[in-house]
């Protein structure tokens, strides 16, 4: 376990690297015994998110076969990680689970955090799957050994979850309320059933979860608007709250019941639709494009044209576009599903390209200098990094100015588009009140 100490510093950057990733939401109790419970949409990238939001050591429970897989096992192993065994893995070996128990018993009695998804498989569905009783059960058997452990929801919310530098959000719910139940025997099944119960309300709370993939965009413009009519950053669990009715919403749509909120819906899919062509998002429509604004976002993203940031954008991206590619290459011929790849693309990624860092220091060495080749494998990692921060920030840049052209060239529509939506935050919240 000699990694379990440095696991949420490595894991934070680790998933900050490869995603663009935001923490909201309650914080996981930094001390003490706690049961950390997470939906499972991204493989083995899933304990990177989780441990990366609880900014503390965490042990994750891990199907047995991972810790002798030539690839990660030593990672496994290393983390700190409590192995479990399924029956679909090897249905011989299912007895030896009542160690696993005990070895999760011990560590929350020692006040570890340990880690559990309880839907028990990674997986691309829309929306959860239907909850195993382990996170239940490990539960009441620590309270029946006199401590009390508390249960923290978290939940994973991925864009193009294998994607590089896409969107991911993790989000931390208020822990759940079991006192009731800690003098129950973890044998006892309606004990069980009510806690998994729990649990599952507990992680639908911090969850995204719609009938199809297909409502994804919709669902995201919906809240789009509302935010941006709105403003601010709001509380996850309201937020949460808006996208459940939202599906809802759709859901209706589908079907063609005709009533109020399928007016609703079919707005919403028109506004999109025009951002759409326009290449805009709602919180387009609430900028301000006065003279006094352009020029404060010009002297901000001045920086971006100057030799520095050309010089580490351009060289960097020439530097490490040999690895970027072969990794992409490798990805694809991997053929692996899409709840995978992530995982592929970054634990390939980091040997490809720390074996194109050793290769570059090498000859730097061999060309100049022992001294050179060390500084040159220091700053090369450090270099690619802050050279695709600053092309991330041209592309944002380029957007923007994209943006300006449009609204120059077609003041009327968005206006029009403006007023719209102001009409449709408005009925949004009141769809919302209600649903409340």
């Amino acid at each position: 376990m000699w990694l379990l100490p440095a696991i949420a510093h490595i894991s934070a950057v680790a998933a900050r690297t490869y995603y663009r990733l935001s923490i909201d939401g309650d914080d996981v109790p930094r001390t003490g015994p706690v049961l950390v419970v997470a939906n499972h949409p991204n493989s083995r990238l899933d304990p990177l998110l989780v441990a990366a939001a609880a900014r503390r050591p965490v042990r994750f429970l891990a199907k047995a076969p991972l810790f002798q897989d030539r690839k990660v096992g030593w990672l496994i192993r290393a983390s700190g990680a409590i192995p479990v065994f399924r029956r679909v893995d090897d249905p011989t070996a299912m007895g030896n689970n009542s160690d696993m128990f005990r070895a999760v018993v011990t560590a929350l009695t020692h006040d570890a955090a340990v880690g559990i998804f309880p839907e028990g498989i990674s997986h691309s569905e829309p929306s959860m799957t239907e909850l195993k009783t382990g996170a239940a059960r490990i539960a009441l058997a620590t309270a029946l050994s006199g401590t009390l452990v508390r249960i923290a929801p978290v939940g994973i919310v991925l864009r193009r979850k294998d994607r590089f530098r896409s969107e991911a959000s993790v989000l931390v719910g208020k822990p759940v309320e079991w006192s009731d139940l800690t003098t129950r025997n973890p044998e006892d099944r309606e004990a069980v059933r009510e806690l998994t119960q729990r649990v599952s309300d507990a992680l639908h709370s911090v969850t995204f979860n719609l009938d199809q993939w297909a409502d994804q965009p919709l669902v995201q413009c919906t809240e789009a608007i509302w935010t941006a009519e709105h403003g601010g950053r709001t509380d996850v669990a309201g937020k949460v709250e808006r996208l459940r009715v939202t599906t809802e919403m759709l859901s209706r749509f589908r079907s063609e019941t005709s009533d109020r909120t399928t007016s609703i819906a079919q707005a919403i899919v028109t506004h999109h639709q025009r951002l759409n062509g326009l290449r805009l998002v709602p919180s387009d429509l609430k900028i301000d494009t006065g003279p006094r604004r352009n020029l404060l976002w010009a002297a901000r993203r001045f920086y971006l044209v100057g030799v520095p940031a050309l010089a580490m954008g351009v060289i960097g991206g020439v530097l490490f576009w040999i690895p970027f590619q072969a990794t992409s290459r490798l990805s694809k011929s991997a053929n692996l599903p899409v709840d995978q790849r992530a995982t592929f693309n970054l634990l390939v990624g980091m040997i490809v390209h720390s074996i194109w860092i050793a290769f570059v220091a090498t000859i730097a060495a061999r060309t100049t200098s022992i001294t050179t080749g060390v500084i040159v494998g220091a700053v090369l990692p450090v270099f690619g990094m802050i050279g695709l921060l600053i092309r991330e920030r041209w592309r944002g840049a380029w957007r923007d100015v994209r943006r300006y052209f449009t609204f120059r060239s077609r003041r009327e529509l968005i206006d029009a588009l403006a007023t719209r939506q102001q009409k449709l935050a408005g009925q949004l919240s009141e769809l919302y009140q209600n649903a409340g």
